[in-house]
């Protein structure tokens, strides 16, 4: 198998819009596919993705990518065989690798393509501590394979993985010769309101790989014209009671309704939501933030709300408040990494 898949051959390089891999492979599972996954494990120097940056190949689709276009279809060439033969590899680009392979930030990365095959048991675990919005970590050495979820000990984990493991917990600095990657539950957004710049909102936070669901109170029964959104019509105080917020999720409210508003702010602020943000009138505010303290909410939930919603950018169009919000959303998740392997950053490591 040496043909690369037509989405590495192709003009332009949209698998590289994809940053979480598991979907795909998810998909390929499903379908009864092997995939080639690349992880990028170590690297000196520039590395314009990070470790932990990932691209996992079947043999007709790609997702993913690990550096700035420069090594993309060597790779591919790469997972080609490793899914012919099952035989993992090890490859390096920059210094020490290929002469006519040469990464223009000068720096070095080191990536090891193993074969995932449909029935997989730990690629299974990760996938379904996904769809459970749970945190995973993966533990490879490309030949054995485990995933945990967070809080777990090594105590079952084959002896090739626990210097892995020990590494992910800061314990080690790690020898190479297994790799870990931390995984935490997508992104997601609940979005209470309905105007332009709600919809503005829910296109580029859908775009950018997040979860929405656009939630209108007693809204028309037709969803709205955003592709890959959920929709939903209940009150709000029962629309986050049954979406149930957890720290990965971001709650923007913009229904422009006092009773609205404070009923979404009622539920949204004592929530795990990582990020509560209010869009409406500066002037209002004030009342607002009475109006919760009266109504027994605490100092430090009211503390937690976002008001007025955004980084000040200085735009005004709904396309411009949305690019606001989302920046000062993937500002805090800095504030939500994960604690339980502290070697990881928020993405991997």
């Amino acid at each position: 198998m040496t043909g690369l898949p037509p989405a590495v051959s192709g003009d332009w390089p949209d698998f590289g819009l994809v940053d979480d891999i598991r979907p795909a492979l998810a998909t390929a599972m499903a379908a009864g596919k092997a995939a080639a996954l690349a992880t990028l494990h170590a690297a000196q120097g520039g590395a314009p993705r990070g470790i932990g940056a990932q691209i996992l190949f079947t043999e007709d689709d790609a997702a993913g990518y690990v550096s700035g276009g420069c090594v993309e279809a060597d790779i591919a060439r790469h997972a080609m065989e490793v899914l012919g033969s099952g035989e993992p590899r090890r490859i390096v680009y920059g210094r020490g690798g290929p002469l006519d392979i040469q990464l223009p930030c000068g720096g070095r990365i080191e990536l090891l393509v193993e074969r995932i095959l449909p029935d997989d048991a730990a690629a299974r675990r990760l996938v379904d501590l996904m769809a459970r919005r749970e945190a995973a970590l993966w533990l490879t050495n490309g030949y054995e394979r485990a995933v945990l979820a967070e809080g777990e000990d090594c105590s079952r984990l084959p002896s090739a993985l626990r210097g892995a493991f020990a590494h992910a917990h800061g314990a080690s600095p790690g020898d190479g010769s297994a790799i870990y990657r931390v995984y935490e539950p997508p992104r997601r957004a609940i979005v209470l309101g309905s105007d332009p710049t709600v919809l503005a909102f829910a296109s580029v936070a859908a775009m950018m790989g997040v979860e929405v669901t656009l939630v209108r109170p007693s809204g028309p029964a037709s969803p709205p014209p955003v592709a890959g959104i959920s929709y939903r019509r209940e009150r709000p105080g029962a629309a986050l009671a049954s979406l149930k917020p957890d720290r990965w999720t971001s709650v923007v409210i913009a229904m422009h309704d006092e009773i609205n508003d404070h009923e979404a702010l009622m539920a949204a602020l004592p929530s795990q939501a990582f990020y509560v943000g209010l869009l409406g009138s500066r002037r209002r505010l004030g009342d607002k933030l009475d109006r919760l303290r009266d109504s027994g909410l605490d100092a430090a939930a009211i503390a937690r709300l976002r008001a007025p919603i955004g980084l000040p950018l200085g735009g005004s169009s709904p396309w411009e408040i949305a690019l606001s919000i989302l920046a000062e959303i993937t500002r805090d998740t800095d504030a939500i990494r994960l604690k339980s392997w502290p070697a990881a950053d928020a993405r991997a490591a």
